[in-house]
């Protein structure tokens, strides 16, 4: 009897070993979400369209919208008319949690060619991979015209997705670690880095590692890019059991993952300007509204303000649920709930985009 015990004690503590292990590694990003409650809007707010289907990408010209919904459609807005287009991918979209359509961008001749940057998730025999495509807009929808970057590591987790054009013209490009947390810091594999290519899929002559589109490195899974008005890029990244971060990005560092999280510091690596601690803010999508970044925060239900002179993170606006992206104009904000993503508790005609004026906010100085 006492021998048995013994066992059954060993196999606890193997047990709960692996599952301490999986949860710094390969668990989702929102851990911490399971007692999320509806709670009434901080501010008012412009409800533009609604019934979305796990919308994640934000983007806005002159009048019209363009939403990438991660189950594969692309939101059309017009004089407040929604339209779900479909969309033509090469591979059949990844079912694997946090997959899918992710990020989405406009070329900036948009007007003139009708085209645009996506990343999506597929699976090819059983083992999932990210991708980057040129989609062309069609009397009939949209299609994939171009691959431009295959074949970036993915996992069960930790896709990242989301691309933005630089004030440089280049395509930068969100990688999370896929789960395979110490491939973060091998230069050789594409997981866990910020990626820079030119607009045809081109490595730039500037990137600052020879022949490789790595832009930075020793990322965990990166999901909001932005630069303010002196051109310095920020991002988002999601950390393991909070410890989120906010990091100013410069070519060619790295950003510490997994050797440094939080306040921990390393010879050569970069430690993040603001982390969330415990818990986590689960962040996204990235804009700059002034001279503050704003982000997105599924885990934390609201937008947080960044202001980079005193490092303080603080709710710009709560009460709408989960949040994955943001798109700032002027002193107009935009964004979209992401309630239907399966861990969020949806609401009346969830999930919507919306629209609030910033001046009206009450904010702590």
């Amino acid at each position: 009897m006492r021998n048995r015990k013994n066992r059954s004690w060993f196999l606890f503590v193997i047990g709960l070993s692996l599952l301490l292990s999986a949860c710094s590694m390969g668990q989702p990003d929102v851990q911490q979400e399971e007692s999320e409650s509806v709670s009434k809007p901080s501010v008012e707010s412009n409800v533009i369209a609604h019934d979305l289907s796990i919308p994640w990408s934000i983007n806005r010209l002159g009048d019209e919208f363009y939403l990438t919904q991660r189950t594969g459609d692309i939101v059309e807005i017009r004089d407040g008319k929604k339209s779900v287009v479909k969309t033509n991918l090469s591979k059949p979209l990844s079912k694997r949690p946090e997959a899918g359509l992710l990020g989405f961008v406009l070329h900036p001749d948009f007007k003139a060619n009708q085209q645009a940057y996506a990343y999506y998730t597929y699976d090819e025999s059983g083992d999932p991979y990210n991708r980057v495509v040129v989609l062309q807009r069609k009397e009939n929808g949209w299609s994939e015209e171009k691959v431009l970057l295959d074949r970036i590591p993915s996992g069960q987790y930790h896709h990242g997705g989301r691309l933005e054009i630089g004030p440089d013209n280049k395509l930068y490009i969100t990688a999370g670690d896929a789960t395979q947390q110490d491939k973060a810091q091998d230069l050789s594999f594409l997981g866990g880095k910020i990626l820079r290519m030119n607009l045809d899929g081109g490595i730039p002559d500037d990137n600052p590692f020879k022949d490789s589109y790595v832009y930075s490195y020793g990322h965990r899974n990166p999901q909001g890019l932005a630069w303010n008005e002196a051109g310095e890029l920020y991002a988002t990244e999601h950390g393991p059991n909070g410890y989120d971060e906010v990091n100013r990005i410069e070519a060619g560092n790295n950003y510490g993952w997994p050797k440094i999280t939080g306040d921990e510091k390393g010879d050569s690596l970069v430690s993040p300007l603001a982390h969330s601690g415990e818990p986590s803010w689960a962040p996204s999508g990235a804009d700059f509204w002034n001279e503050d970044l704003v982000f997105a925060s599924l885990a934390g239900q609201s937008v947080k303000r960044f202001d980079p002179e005193t490092r303080k993170v603080s709710d710009l606006l709560t009460g709408f649920g989960r949040i994955r992206d943001v798109f700032v104009d002027g002193d107009t904000l935009y964004f979209v709930s992401n309630n239907t993503d399966g861990r969020g508790i949806p609401r009346e005609n969830d999930d919507k985009l919306y629209e609030v004026d910033l001046n009206s906010l009450k904010l702590e100085e």
